[in-house]
C-alpha cells in the first residue's frame, strides 16, 4: 500500500512538472513570436559596428580635406542615425536575455521544489527500510501468508519496493544534474547581460561625443550660412539637371525598345502575309479573295521570355538585392529630406546615396543589360542597366568598366566611384517605366 501511494504520488510530481515547463515554454514562445530572433539581433548588431567602422573611416577622409564641412556633417548625422539603431538593438539584445533569465529562474525554482519532494520521499523509505530491514522479519513476513499465492506476492512486493527506491535515487541525481546545467546557463545569461549593459553604456557616451561633434561643426557651418546656401543651391540645381538627363535617357530606351516591337511585329506581319500568298499558290484556288495587309502600330513593347523572366525574378526581390558596393551606408535617404546643415532648406533625391570606402567599385545590383552611359551633370558618368521592366541607374562613376550593350552579371564591377572633397559615395536610382522607386526596399539588410 505505501508502494503505492509513493508511487502514484511521484507520477503525479513528473505530471505536474511536465505541465509547468510546457505551459512555460509555449507562453515563451507566444510572447516571442513574430520578434527577431537572438541570432537576428546579433547579425543586425553586427552590420550597424561594420556601418559606424566605415562612417568613421568616411569621417576622418573629410576632415582630413578640410575642404567641405558638408559633407562632414552628413557622415556625422549618418554616423548618429547607425549608433541610436545600436543602441536600440542592444536592448533589444537585454530583453530578450532578461525574459530568458526570467524563464530560467522559474525553471530552477521548479527543479529545487521537485528535489526537495524527491528527497523527503526518499527520506521517509529509508526510515521505512531501516525499520523493517531485518532478515527475521521479512521471513516471517513470508510464511505468515495463507498460501503459496500470496507468499509470491509479497516476493514481489520486495523486489519493487527496492527497484522503486532504486529509480527513486536515480531521479533525484538526473534532477540535481539539471538543476546544475540550469544554474550554470543562468550565471552564463547573467554575465552576457553585464556585458551588453557595458556595450551599451560604451554606446551612449560615444553618441554622447558624436551629438557634440555635430553641435561644433554645425555651428560652424551657420557662421558660414550665405556660402553654404549657395554651395547646396549648386548642387541643387546639379541633383535636378541629373533627373532631367536620367529621364531623358529612359525615355529614349522606352522609344527604343517600342520601335524595336514595332519592327518585331512588322516581321511577324510580313512573314504571315508571305505564308498565306503561299498557302494560296498551292491550292491554286480559281476565286480570288482579298487579302488585307495587316495594320503595323506602335504599341507598348513585348518583353522576350528572357526579359520577363529576368522581370519577373527582379521583382520577387525586394529586400533581397545585394548592394551596389561590397561595403556601404546610406548616408542620404530617398525623396525629399531636410538638409542636416541648414533649417528649412529641402532636398530631393529620386534614389539614395550610398556612402562607401576610397577605391570602391559600383556593383550591377541584377543580371541584366548595359543601356545607356553618359556624361552626368554631377560630376563623372552614370550608367544604366534594364533587368526586364525594371531599370537601375548608377552615378558619381569614375572609369566605367562596361559598354552599351554588354550583358552583365549580378555583382558585376561596372565602373570605379568617384571622391569629392573626401567623401566616396555613389548615387543608385531603381525606375520602373519612368516611375522612381525606394532603393532602400530592395537592398538587403538595409535601413
Amino acid at each position: 500500500m505505501n508502494q503505492y501511494l509513493l508511487k502514484k504520488n511521484n507520477t503525479s510530481i513528473i505530471l505536474c512538472l511536465l505541465f509547468f515547463f510546457t505551459s512555460i515554454s509555449f507562453h515563451t514562445f507566444s510572447q516571442t513570436k513574430g520578434q527577431p530572433s537572438q541570432k537576428d539581433l546579433l547579425s543586425k548588431k553586427n552590420k550597424l559596428n561594420d556601418d559606424i567602422k566605415q562612417l568613421n573611416s568616411q569621417l576622418s577622409q573629410t576632415k582630413a580635406s578640410k575642404k567641405s564641412q558638408i559633407n562632414t556633417i552628413v557622415v556625422i548625422n549618418t554616423k548618429i542615425k547607425v549608433r541610436e539603431e545600436l543602441i536600440s538593438t542592444i536592448n533589444s539584445e537585454l530583453s530578450q536575455i532578461n525574459s530568458r533569465i526570467k524563464k530560467n529562474v522559474t525553471e530552477i525554482n521548479a527543479l529545487k521544489a521537485s528535489l526537495d519532494k524527491l528527497k523527503s520521499e526518499y527520506a521517509k523509505m529509508i526510515y521505512f527500510a531501516q525499520r523493517n530491514q531485518d532478515s527475521y522479519t521479512k521471513i516471517m513476513f513470508l510464511f505468515s501468508s495463507g498460501d503459496f499465492n500470496q507468499a509470491y506476492m509479497r516476493i514481489k512486493y520486495f523486489q519493487q519496493y527496492a527497484t522503486f527506491r532504486k529509480k527513486q535515487a536515480d531521479e533525484i541525481v538526473a534532477t540535481q544534474l539539471v538543476l546544475g546545467t540550469k544554474l550554470k546557463e543562468l550565471e552564463g545569461q547573467r554575465h552576457e547581460k553585464n556585458v551588453l549593459l557595458g556595450n551599451e553604456k560604451e554606446e551612449k557616451t560615444q553618441l554622447d561625443g558624436e551629438k557634440q561633434q555635430q553641435e561644433i561643426v554645425l555651428s560652424e557651418l551657420q557662421q558660414q550660412e550665405k556660402e553654404l546656401k549657395e554651395e547646396l543651391e549648386k548642387k541643387k540645381r546639379d541633383a535636378e539637371n541629373l533627373q532631367i538627363a536620367i529621364k531623358r535617357l529612359i525615355e529614349a530606351e522606352i522609344k527604343r525598345k517600342l520601335e524595336e516591337s514595332a519592327k518585331i511585329a512588322a516581321a511577324k506581319a510580313a512573314k504571315a502575309e508571305k505564308i498565306a500568298e503561299k498557302n494560296k499558290t498551292k491550292t491554286k484556288t480559281k476565286t480570288k479573295t482579298e487579302t488585307k495587309t495587316p495594320e503595323v502600330k506602335a504599341t507598348a513593347p513585348e518583353l522576350t521570355e528572357e526579359a520577363e523572366a529576368l522581370g519577373a525574378d527582379f521583382s520577387s526581390s525586394r529586400g533581397k538585392l545585394p548592394w551596389p558596393v561590397t561595403k556601404g551606408v546610406i548616408c542620404q535617404p530617398y525623396g525629399e529630406y531636410e538638409h542636416p546643415a541648414i533649417k528649412g532648406f529641402m532636398m530631393n533625391n529620386n534614389g539614395v546615396e550610398i556612402c562607401a570606402n576610397k577605391g570602391s567599385q559600383a556593383r550591377a545590383v541584377f543580371e541584366g543589360e548595359v543601356t545607356s552611359i553618359a556624361i552626368s551633370p554631377t560630376g563623372g558618368k552614370l550608367i544604366i542597366i534594364r533587368h526586364g521592366e525594371y531599370l537601375s541607374v548608377y552615378s558619381n562613376i569614375g572609369d566605367v568598366f562596361v559598354k552599351q550593350g554588354d550583358k552583365v552579371a549580378i555583382k558585376q564591377a561596372i565602373g570605379s566611384i568617384m571622391d569629392e572633397d573626401g567623401k566616396t559615395s555613389m548615387n543608385l536610382q531603381i525606375w520602373k517605366g519612368q516611375k522612381t522607386m525606394d532603393p532602400s526596399g530592395w537592398l538587403f539588410n538595409a535601413r
